[in-house]
């Protein structure tokens, strides 16, 4: 009998591309439940769907009091979407239970029942949305306390790259591996330039705080000869932040918005342009580490790739020679670094990523995966 594993995350996992990834690795080693927003992914063998309008912070009002009070273990499971994720998965056992993020750890013990529970905490818990008053008050204290708590009961911890690794490591004392949030390789070749246009893209989630409107003031000061396209997936506003960029977008004809593509569609659709952009302030301590999952969209896209500063970025850019890092993080320097790219160095920082694009692959990180589950399921 196949081992039965349960993936937890508070996400869609359908457009979540590192759960998604996970879950391939997942299903070699056993059948998958999957307990999440949206419908069932490919890979999963039984998916248990989360209402998506419940939220998975205890946004309650006596969640917020218990938050308030420092009353951490009392809130722990009080969560709405918690409280239904138990209801969920009630009755059923598990031989490994896999929790994305640090707000699923304690349902992730709980379900568990003494099994061994992987925690992929993906980014630094504590400051996910730092840059939110409400929440460095309420919520960055609990997922200190989860963090402290849950980390050194748990038997695997996963974190996207190594100056994250050390945060854990340092402030809570626990080993780390680092899966990072590469992608599968895929067999591209660099597209040919558009004659008298660079064409530039951005693909992500269209949710406030990714400083969007920073990359369409630095386009904008650009003018005729450069293109930016975008491909956002919309936030759970209902796209109202999406049509406020759109607005701000509307008097440059050279900006174009498209509809959201799948993760596995992205690299194949961003091949066709010249230059990734991510242009981010360090509002918060995961903003300043950033490796994010479009760094490696843009490498598989075989994209000459600018980004504004950040250690882990700016390593590998400068490493492959993949492109150029931003002197600072205004909408300015954005544009005078994209518009000091001539033609030939953007061809030749296509042709690097090219070069780059097995070892930039995730075949490495699937392997580390593969690895910690051996180890959870004593199969090694």
């Amino acid at each position: 009998m196949r081992p039965r594993i349960l993936c937890l995350s508070f996400s869609d996992i359908r457009a979540d591309a590192r759960v998604l990834r996970q879950l391939g690795v997942l299903a070699e080693f056993g059948e998958v439940t999957t307990l999440s927003y949206g419908s069932k992914p490919d890979a999963a063998t039984e998916h248990l769907e989360l209402d998506a309008a419940l939220p998975s912070l205890p946004q309650t009002p006596l969640g917020v009091f218990l938050l308030a009070a420092r009353a951490f273990r009392a809130v722990e499971l009080r969560a709405p979407a918690i409280k239904a994720a138990s209801r969920l998965a009630s009755g059923r056992t598990f031989d490994l239970v896999v929790a994305n993020e640090a707000r699923a750890l304690p349902l992730a013990h709980q379900l568990a029942a003494g099994a061994p529970v992987w925690g992929d905490m993906h980014e630094w818990a504590p400051e996910e949305r730092a840059h939110v008053r409400s929440w460095k008050l309420l919520v960055k204290p609990y997922m200190r306390h989860v963090c402290a708590r849950y980390l050194p009961i748990t038997q695997a911890v996963t974190v996207v790259n190594d100056s994250i690794a050390r945060l854990y490591e340092q402030e809570f004392g626990c080993s780390t591996v680092t899966v990072r949030n590469s992608r599968p390789f895929e067999d591209l070749h660099p597209s040919t330039p558009a004659a008298g246009t660079v064409r530039i893209v951005h693909s992500g989630a269209a949710v406030p705080g990714r400083n969007l409107e920073g990359m369409i003031e630095a386009v904008g000061m650009l003018g005729r000869g450069y293109s930016l396209d975008f491909y956002l997936v919309p936030a759970r506003d209902g796209g109202k932040y999406l049509r406020v960029l759109e607005s701000l977008a509307a008097d440059f004809p050279w900006m174009r918005f498209h509809p959201p593509v799948t993760p596995e569609e992205l690299p194949r659709v961003l091949n066709d342009y010249d230059v990734g952009i991510f242009s981010l302030p360090p509002q918060t301590r995961n903003h300043a580490l950033m490796l994010p999952n479009k760094f490696f969209d843009f490498v598989q896209a075989r994209l000459a790739i600018v980004f504004s500063p950040s250690p882990e970025t700016s390593l590998l850019i400068g490493e492959h020679q993949l492109g150029a890092v931003t002197e600072d993080f205004s909408a300015a320097s954005l544009a005078q670094t994209l518009r000091a790219l001539t033609p030939a160095e953007i061809a030749r920082f296509k042709a690097n990523a090219h070069a780059a694009a097995r070892t930039l692959s995730s075949d490495g990180d699937e392997a580390k995966e593969r690895l910690i589950l051996q180890d959870l399921l004593g199969q090694r």
